[in-house]
């Protein structure tokens, strides 16, 4: 199946940009179940300043934005041909060694709310207690959008009881690591099956399991990652993989918003 995606980026700043940086992973990548046919990222009030591949395989572009400016636009977009691995990613590869996936981060820490989840887990088989903890997760945080902060880490998830996909994928990463399994972040693209137009991408986990490897789970929506989802950077937690993370002078206050359009050709 081949998916065509827009996923466009507006900035808008009360008071001009003296000096802005901005790090994007807006790029897939091609790998066993995805292929990259064409990706391109345009620039409104910005400058491309390079490229590179962090530890995480990431594409990730620098770019710095032009002087006195009051609004930045980011559009990438291109065709990505996709085919259903069930969910198996595969065998773990890349710069960064399997155990560094095992360590919590300020956003994914243990605490009482989440090792009482681990310890509700009944299954016996290591791949049915991840599912099973994708459920209980799913159960106990329901799905709103704008009910939570950047900043909650997976016990503030679990006391409000509610969040996003973000939200969810954190506290599948806080327990899967407690339970002695690898896990982390995903970000990427999801075509909806009664939309095209969305106005945010989407954030699923991966663990990894002896004999298959990274497994997906989109604990948000229940399943297994299929050929609607493309992948597009992985890290320890939202702050490793987020489509666009910077710094910047001058501005004052900024308006975003975010326009994703994902359709199959």
């Amino acid at each position: 199946m081949r998916l065509t995606i827009t996923h466009t980026t507006r900035y808008t700043f009360e008071a001009p940009v003296t000096y802005g940086l901005q790090q994007l992973r807006k790029t897939p990548k091609s790998y066993r179940a995805q292929s990259v046919i064409n990706w391109k990222t345009t620039l409104g009030g910005g400058k491309n300043e390079l490229s590179f591949e962090d530890f995480h395989r990431n594409t990730v572009q620098l770019i710095s934005l032009e002087p006195d400016i009051n609004e930045l636009i980011i559009r990438s977009e291109g065709e990505v041909e996709m085919t259903n691995t069930h969910g198996i990613v595969g065998p773990h590869s890349g710069h960064a060694p399997l155990w560094l996936f095992l360590r919590p981060t300020p956003l994914t820490k243990t605490g009482r709310a989440t090792r009482a989840l681990i310890n509700e887990i009944s299954a016996e088989d290591p791949l049915e207690r991840l599912h099973e903890l994708s459920r209980l997760i799913r159960d106990r945080v329901s799905y709103e959008v704008g009910a939570s902060e950047l900043s909650w880490t997976a016990e503030d998830v679990m006391a409000a009881g509610k969040g996003v996909c973000q939200d969810h994928t954190h506290v599948f990463l806080t327990c899967a690591r407690a339970m002695g399994h690898p896990a982390r972040y995903v970000s990427g693209f999801l075509m909806m099956d009664d939309r095209d137009h969305q106005d945010a991408t989407h954030a699923w986990a991966e663990a990894h399991l002896q004999g298959l490897g990274w497994v997906g789970f989109d604990i948000s929506n229940g399943i297994s990652p299929d050929m609607r989802y493309v992948r597009v950077a992985t890290g320890l937690d939202y702050l490793e993989a987020a489509p666009v993370t910077g710094m910047r002078i001058g501005g004052a206050s900024e308006n975003l918003s975010v326009a994703v359009k994902v359709a199959q050709q």
